[in-house]
C-alpha cells in the first residue's frame, strides 16, 4: 500500500471514530401505574363522560349505572320506617293509656284497704261490745234485744269486710292485669324500634347502593384508553377506562451485571427521547435495582447483547411537559 493509500485510510479511521454517535448505557421503556377503573354496581350505563387524553382529577364523578330501581326501592323502604314510626307513636299512646289504668286501679285498691282498715277497727269494736252485751244480759242487766243488736253489728261489719276482701282482691287483678298489659304494649314498642333499626340499615344499604351506582374517578391522570360507552349493560369490575398519572413516570431498563458496580440508588440519570425532528434529554434518579438478574427480554438491548442475564432498574422521571409516553423507547445515561 502506498504512503497516500495508507494517510488516507488513517483519515477516514479518524472521521469515523469523531462522528460515531455514544452508544447510550442503556435501553428501557416507559412505564406508569395504570389503573383500570370499574364500576360498582350492574345495571344500564346512563353516563360516561371521558376520552382519551383527557385530563381527570381524583373524585371527579364521570359517570353513572341507571340508579332508578336502587331509588325505588328506598322510597318503599323510606315509606316502611314511616309506617312502623307512626305504629311506634300508637303504642306510646297505648301505653300512657294502659299506665293511667294501671295507677287508678292501683289508687282503688289502696282506698279499699284503708276502708277495710276501718271496718277492722269497727268490727273490733263491735266485737267487745257484742261480748260485753252478753255478760251484761247474764247478769240481767242488759235485754235480749241489746244483745241481739250487738250480735247484728258486728255480723254486719263482718259481712263488710269480707265484700271488701273480695273488692281488694278483685282490683289487685285489675293491677296485675294492666301491668301484664303496660309490659306488652311496651315490647311491642321495643319490637317496632327494633324494626325501625332494621328498616334504617335497609335504607342505608340502598344509599351506599345508590352512591355506588356513581363512576369516581380514583386518582389524578390522563386517561388512556376507554373500553364502555352510555348506553351499554355493563357489570362489577367490567373495565370502563384506564387511567395513568403521566406527570412523573417511571423507565424500566436492563443493565448487565459489570454495571452494576458503576450505579447506586438515588444517582441522577439522563432519559433521551425522540420529540418530532429532535432529541430531547430530561434527568431522572435511580430508584430501583433488582435484586436478581433475569434473562434479557427479547425487545431489549443492551450495552452487551452477549450476556444473557440482566438487571432490571427503575428510573423516576419529572413529566411535566408530557413528553415521555407510556411504551415509549428511550436512551438512558448514568450521571456520576
Amino acid at each position: 500500500m502506498g504512503r497516500h493509500a495508507l494517510a488516507m485510510l488513517t483519515m477516514a479511521m479518524v472521521v469515523t471514530g469523531c462522528t460515531r454517535a455514544v452508544e447510550p448505557e442503556a435501553y428501557g421503556n416507559v412505564e406508569a401505574t395504570e389503573v383500570v377503573v370499574s364500576p360498582d354496581a350492574a345495571g344500564q350505563l346512563t353516563r360516561l363522560a371521558v376520552e382519551e387524553g383527557q385530563l381527570l382529577t381524583a373524585g371527579t364523578v364521570v359517570g353513572e349505572v341507571d340508579p332508578s330501581a336502587l331509588e325505588l326501592q328506598r322510597t318503599q323502604v323510606q315509606a316502611q320506617r314511616t309506617a312502623t314510626q307512626s305504629r311506634v307513636g300508637e303504642v306510646d299512646r297505648q301505653v300512657e293509656a294502659l299506665e293511667a289504668q294501671r295507677e287508678a286501679a292501683q289508687a282503688q285498691r289502696e282506698a279499699a284497704v284503708a276502708q277495710r282498715g276501718a271496718l277492722a277497727s269497727q268490727l273490733d269494736i263491735a266485737r267487745r261490745v257484742h261480748n260485753r252485751t252478753t255478760r251484761l244480759f247474764a247478769e240481767q242487766a242488759a235485754t235480749a234485744q241489746q244483745v241481739d243488736q250487738a250480735e247484728r253489728d258486728q255480723r254486719v261489719l263482718e259481712d263488710q269486710i269480707r265484700a271488701q276482701d273480695q273488692q281488694i282482691e278483685a282490683q289487685a287483678q285489675i293491677v296485675t292485669a294492666a301491668i301484664a298489659q303496660v309490659d306488652a304494649a311496651r315490647a311491642q314498642r321495643q319490637t317496632a324500634i327494633t324494626q325501625i333499626a332494621s328498616v334504617d340499615a335497609q335504607v342505608a344499604q340502598v344509599d351506599d347502593r345508590i352512591r355506588r351506582s356513581q363512576v369516581l374517578n380514583p386518582t389524578d391522570g390522563t386517561v388512556l384508553a376507554t373500553y364502555a360507552r352510555a348506553g351499554e349493560m355493563v357489570q362489577p369490575g367490567q373495565p370502563l377506562y384506564r387511567i395513568a398519572d403521566l406527570r412523573t413516570v417511571d423507565v424500566r431498563a436492563y443493565i448487565t451485571e459489570p454495571q452494576l458496580s458503576s450505579i447506586r440508588i438515588g444517582q441522577p440519570a439522563r432519559v433521551t427521547v425522540d420529540a418530532g425532528s429532535t432529541r430531547r434529554v430530561l434527568t431522572g434518579t435511580l430508584s430501583w435495582i433488582a435484586a436478581r438478574a433475569e434473562f434479557a427480554p427479547t425487545p431489549i438491548q443492551t450495552r452487551d447483547e452477549r450476556a444473557d442475564l440482566v438487571y432490571a432498574i427503575k428510573i423516576r422521571v419529572a413529566n411535566p411537559e408530557g413528553l415521555l409516553k407510556v411504551g415509549a423507547p428511550v436512551d438512558v445515561e448514568f450521571g456520576q
